[in-house]
């Protein structure tokens, strides 16, 4: 073996127990050997940092502020997307779901419906092979927008879309019950709108909702199926919520707004998906309920990086801490292996032999964690 493909010295996590000190070796894009003690031959002194797998993010929008990094101005796609891939690997994710909105608001000027055209970016960058870590895609869909659906379906045949998601932000719906949140929401994010603005964007939304909502949502459901393509629900609040997403074989349930959201989805089988962000702040930026609450319960599954890739390393080690309930392994599994296994990819997320070689040396210090090197199916990317 190279050099390069073994690396020693290592606290490595795996996914049910840590080897304080020990070794990992590569063949090809493959782990071929795990072992505690010294290497049979020299490798990569990791001084003693922690190696994870990889990191696996099925739920992130950021590339979106790549793409308009200021309101009004439209960044290179192609540019946007490999500035993005370079963001995401030097956060320790290995594995990423792009997570594209699949649909346009009228009067918007966010970067939001145009999946074709940054799927497409994502295509010419990989072709070109400037992308550091895989990608995929992950629809996210309005429901009640006019033509989701349709765009819906223009998407997914890509061999790349590994979930749809089934979003409502109608004002008086879901974690938006209180139509003000909504409203303060937006004055946050778009600034520049006024209130008659405002107004005239939530009465469009709640017309959308009347009128398409229900056979919008029941044709995104068949598409889904139809294509086998994991579902997730997303902003779970009411009993009604949950039912619904019981009867659509849900796989995921991102951000149930409460307990008995997350208590009713967790108990049958739906894995529960929380924010990263809302655990390293130390509560949900909207009001919702605490990922650390969700965890003390016994109730979080998987967790996304949402809008700070960065937030899901510091999330995972801080876990144990703010969940005693979960240890280290059982804390990296909620960033790795459960959200692969979640979305189809049995090849990934867990330290094992046969596995990807996608593994992340990671230094903790008492003021925080940095990625020091990072390995892409083997590759040293970062």
């Amino acid at each position: 073996m190279s050099d390069n493909t073994i690396i020693e010295n290592a606290r490595i996590v795996l996914a049910d127990q840590i080897i304080e000190r020990g070794y990992v070796a590569f063949d090809g894009d493959r782990i071929a050997e795990i072992g505690e003690g010294k290497a049979p031959e020299r490798g990569l002194d990791a001084e003693g940092d922690l190696l994870l797998p990889g990191l696996v993010e099925l739920h992130t929008d950021h590339l979106e502020a790549h793409v308009q990094p200021r309101p009004k101005v439209q960044w290179d796609p192609v540019s946007a997307v490999v500035s993005y891939d370079a963001q995401i690997a030097t956060s320790g994710i290995t594995t990423v779901l792009d997570s594209l909105r699949v649909w346009r608001e009228e009067g918007s000027d966010a970067a939001d419906g145009q999946a074709a055209m940054l799927s497409g970016a994502i295509d010419r960058a990989r072709a070109a092979g400037l992308l550091r870590v895989d990608h995929y895609l992950h629809l996210r869909c309005e429901v009640p927008m006019p033509k989701v659906v349709i765009d819906a379906a223009d998407l997914i045949t890509r061999p790349d879309v590994r979930l749809l998601s089934l979003m409502d932000h109608t004002p008086g719906q879901r974690q938006f019950q209180d139509a003000e949140k909504l409203r303060d929401y937006y004055r946050g994010k778009s600034g520049g709108m006024t209130e008659a603005e405002l107004d005239e964007m939530f009465a469009r939304r709640i017309s959308h909702s009347e009128k398409y909502a229900p056979q919008n949502y029941k044709g995104l459901v068949e598409l889904a199926q139809q294509h086998g393509t994991p579902l997730a629900s997303h902003d779970d609040t009411t009993g009604e919520h949950v039912e619904q997403a019981i009867k659509d074989k849900v796989a995921i349930a991102e951000f149930p707004t409460n307990i008995p959201s997350a208590e009713s989805l967790h108990a049958h089988g739906i894995k529960v998906m929380m924010g990263a962000p809302n655990l390293v702040r130390g509560g949900s930026h909207s009001g919702n309920v605490a990922t650390a609450d969700l965890a003390r319960a016994g109730l979080l599954d998987l967790m996304s990086s949402d809008y700070v890739p960065s937030s899901l390393l510091l999330a995972a080690l801080m876990l144990p801490r703010e969940a005693p309930n979960y240890d280290l392994p059982a804390a990296i599994r909620t960033v790795s292996k459960t959200p692969a296994e979640a979305v189809g990819l049995t090849d990934r997320g867990e330290i094992a032999i046969g596995k990807r070689a996608d593994v992340i040396r990671v230094h903790v210090a008492p003021d925080g964690a940095a990625v020091r090197s990072v390995w892409s199916g083997g590759r040293r990317v970062a």
